[in-house]
Formats: C-alpha cells, sequence, structure tokens
C-alpha cells in the first residue's frame, strides 16, 4: 500500500469555509476512486490560518493514478482552491511513501 500526503494552509479566516469546500471536491473524488483504503484529514489553527494535512491510503500506485491521472506526483486542485489557499501553497508536488505498518490500537466501543 501506498500513502499520498498532501498539505496546505488557507488564507486568513478560511479554515471552515475550506472545510466546506473541501468536502464538495478533494474529499468527495477521494472516496469515490476504487482503491482508496483510508483517509485521514488532519487541521491545525495557526493564528488567523488554518493548516490542512490530508494522508490517504491506497492499494496501490493504479489506484493512486485513478485519483491523480497519469502523473501522481502531482497534486489535485480544483477550481476555486487559489480563492482557499494562501500565496504559495498551491505546490505542485505530493509526496508518496510505501506503508510498511498499520497499526490500529483502539478498542471495540463494546465488548460482547
Amino acid at each position: 500500500m501506498i500513502a499520498r500526503i498532501w498539505q496546505a494552509k488557507t488564507r486568513p479566516g478560511l479554515g471552515e469555509a475550506y472545510q466546506s469546500y473541501l468536502e464538495k471536491t478533494g474529499l468527495k473524488d477521494y472516496r469515490a476512486t476504487p482503491g482508496l483504503k483510508q483517509l485521514l484529514v488532519l487541521r491545525r489553527e495557526l493564528g488567523d490560518q488554518t493548516e490542512y494535512l490530508l494522508i490517504t491510503i491506497w492499494e496501490d500506485l493504479e489506484a493512486i493514478k485513478r485519483f491523480a491521472g497519469p502523473t501522481p506526483e502531482l497534486a489535485v486542485y480544483y477550481p476555486d482552491d487559489d480563492e482557499f489557499l494562501a500565496p504559495g501553497e498551491l505546490r505542485p508536488e505530493v509526496v508518496h511513501f510505501n506503508l510498511v505498518s498499520n497499526e490500529d490500537y483502539s478498542l471495540p466501543a463494546k465488548l460482547a
């Protein structure tokens, strides 16, 4: 499996609005792509900006290409991203890592 990592900061005061936009664009497309195994959306407030870190886990490179196109190293952006993201944050590339361990230590909500 492969982890795909993308991150960016919003323009001041647009953190909440970007979350809504992200749900309608990138997150919707991630979820609709066969081969997506896990989607993590991390967010933190940095003064008046909000930083997002998206980590997606894919079954293989072909699955990533179904989402990103023939050049999977390139970030996927949507028409209005530049309205939400701070100047310089539309970085052209994402980072991929081979997933070598994925351990979940959460307990079931109710033990039988």
